[in-house]
């Protein structure tokens, strides 16, 4: 049963004004009747987020993104439809019906919120453990990592019992099934073995997601077992690639930038020494999902990664995609020590903060990597170096002030001659070598709005939007054309609801109708089926023609379908005659 009834979930949703929710998350400029901005939910240069006040709707011509304001809390912080609901009733001021589910209930419907609830038990139960006598150990290990106490209090830093037991029982005794703690990441459930533990013998490491809760775990081995670091694995609260270490704290620092790190120590350790901005990924390279949380709060991110072979190679993984995403980025020297850890205990943080005001250009930090691959010795490797240095520019700078700049930089920074550097990119321009990057907004429009559907969808995507915006086109279309004519599913769906309201001379809540799907996915749908473009038609005639174009396409998909499935004489026949009488109708939308 659902948790709210639909008029409350009207009445919170009626008094939380979309564009006011959004635009605390992206930075929104009004165009006309509509809000544009960066889309939150996928990399881009260009705004093609929009907004509806008037539909009270959230709609992306780049990645399809789309729904109400309940969906964007949903997509943006992660929520499920009852969380969104909460948080925004809180601000609209509507209270809430209260009612004690029983335990079925809970388990059955509110599933991630004890998931969250096990992963706060655990992480209390790490947290004493670490400070009894059976976390000695771990505490030595800490103590000697230089950690203070208020530093392990603040990070919930805890560890596990040395038997490979002792988190399952603990938790049984709380009250929790196999079944739900075999979904929770830390318990694995079997038949030879029972269940047991994945985390044991370990100190451990409370992940947090933005919003403080505790998702999952990392653990460092006491000892020399294998792995040295484990994480928890995916969970329906934790997305591995979706989630940085050290968010949640670092979401609230007053820097303008994020120092980006390889793991859990190098980001305690940085925050104890005052740099408060630290976040790290979790075991994995880099993904375009942190780079787009990362946006979220920054425009420039400072890599800090390990000064080693691997390290090195890290960042550059990393650089592209910080860029793609729009972050501007830069390279912190570590030499002569491997990581923040490292070098924060021998040289301090003041001379970590020099590090950083000094920090490399990333295209700068590439061309030197790039030429450790040569031998700057021998004439000919030098010239390959150059010759690939000079593509680099090209490929990467789409305007000739950019081009020229970083010409004369690397030209200064690593010998090269400037002219000649100059005449080479020259030469590859001509020869039709051009930056990856988009380099005309037009361009990358005409790419974010190019239809991924069929034609036949996207004729009844169109005329769906037009009965939405210009409802004086319905009475003129509607004896031609029935909800049965679309698509079974999503859009027939739709055009029920949306022929209803017409009928009714009600204006079409389009956000209300989102709430009718709770699949993502059916949500994106919806949100396209009120967002479609003709094109570029500039007068009423043009609009008519389109008009009818649109409705003889659906009318005759309709039949065509309809005989292909056997449907009766009788309404193959009214079908036919509804559309010749389509054919010979003048429409005039002036």
């Amino acid at each position: 049963m659902p948790y709210y009834s639909d008029d409350i979930v009207e009445e919170v949703r009626s008094r939380s004004d979309i564009v006011d929710v959004i635009s605390h998350y992206v930075n929104l400029q009004k165009k006309g009747s509509q809000y544009f901005g960066l889309c939150p939910f996928h990399n881009e240069k260009t705004g093609s987020f929009s907004v509806s006040p008037q539909k009270q709707m959230y709609y992306c011509f780049g990645c399809g993104a789309g729904g109400n304001v309940f969906s964007f809390l949903m997509n943006y912080e992660n929520m499920t439809f009852k969380e969104a609901v909460e948080e925004l009733a809180g601000k609209a001021g509507v209270t809430l019906p209260q009612r004690e589910m029983t335990y079925q209930e809970r388990l059955r419907a509110d599933r991630r919120s004890r998931l969250f609830e096990i992963n706060k038990e655990a992480a209390a139960y790490y947290y004493k453990m670490l400070r009894s006598d059976a976390g000695k150990q771990a505490m030595e290990y800490f103590t000697k990592r230089e950690l203070t106490p208020d530093t392990m209090h603040r990070f919930g830093l805890g560890c596990t019992s040395k038997y490979s037991d002792s988190l399952y029982k603990y938790l049984k005794g709380k009250g929790y099934e196999d079944d739900i703690l075999k979904d929770c990441g830390l318990i694995t459930i079997d038949e030879k073995r029972g269940g047991h533990d994945k985390f044991w013998n370990r100190a451990m490491f409370p992940i947090f997601d933005a919003n403080g809760k505790v998702v999952a775990f990392g653990g460092r081995v006491m000892g020399d077992g294998e792995p040295k670091y484990l994480n928890s694995p995916e969970t329906e609260i934790f997305n591995k690639s979706k989630t940085l270490f050290g968010l949640y704290f670092a979401r609230k620092t007053r820097r303008q930038q994020f120092i980006l790190c390889e793991g859990y120590m190098d980001v305690i350790s940085l925050h104890q020494a005052g740099f408060d901005n630290a976040v790290a990924s979790l075991g994995t390279a880099l993904t375009e999902g942190h780079a787009g949380i990362l946006k979220r709060y920054v425009k420039d991110v400072y890599l800090s990664y390990d000064s080693d072979g691997a390290g090195q190679k890290a960042a550059l993984r990393a650089i592209p995609i910080l860029k793609n995403a729009g972050i501007s980025c830069r390279v912190i020297n570590m030499s002569p020590y491997k990581d923040p850890d490292e070098f924060i205990k021998n040289l301090g943080a003041e001379e970590y903060e020099k590090r950083i005001q000094n920090a490399e250009n990333s295209f700068m930090y590439q061309i030197r990597m790039l030429q450790n691959n040569y031998d700057m010795t021998d004439p000919e490797k030098k010239s390959d170096f150059q010759k690939e240095a000079a593509r680099m520019i090209v490929l990467e700078f789409p305007t000739q002030l950019e081009r020229e700049n970083y010409t004369e930089s690397v030209a200064d920074r690593f010998g090269i001659p400037k002219a000649a550097l100059s005449k080479y990119i020259l030469e590859l321009g001509q020869s039709g070598i051009t930056a990856k990057r988009d380099s005309g907004q037009q361009t990358e429009h005409r790419r974010a709005i190019k239809p991924k559907d069929d034609g036949m969808k996207m004729s009844q995507r169109l005329l769906l939007t037009w009965i939405v915006e210009t409802p004086t086109i319905y009475t003129k279309i509607r004896p031609y054309v029935d909800p049965a004519d679309f698509e079974d599913g999503v859009y027939r769906t739709v055009a029920y609801e949306v022929f209803k309201y017409c009928d009714e001379n009600t204006p079409v809540d389009t956000a209300r109708i989102v709430d009718l799907f709770m699949d993502d996915e059916d949500r994106k749908t919806v949100a396209a089926l009120f967002n479609t473009t003709v094109g570029e038609l500039t007068d009423n005639s043009d609009l008519s023609k389109a008009l009818k174009e649109t409705l003889l396409r659906i009318k005759k998909n309709s039949l065509e379908l309809a005989q292909k499935n056997g449907a009766d004489f009788k309404s193959l026949v009214e079908g036919k005659k509804t559309l010749q009488r389509l054919e010979r109708l003048d429409i005039s939308l002036g």
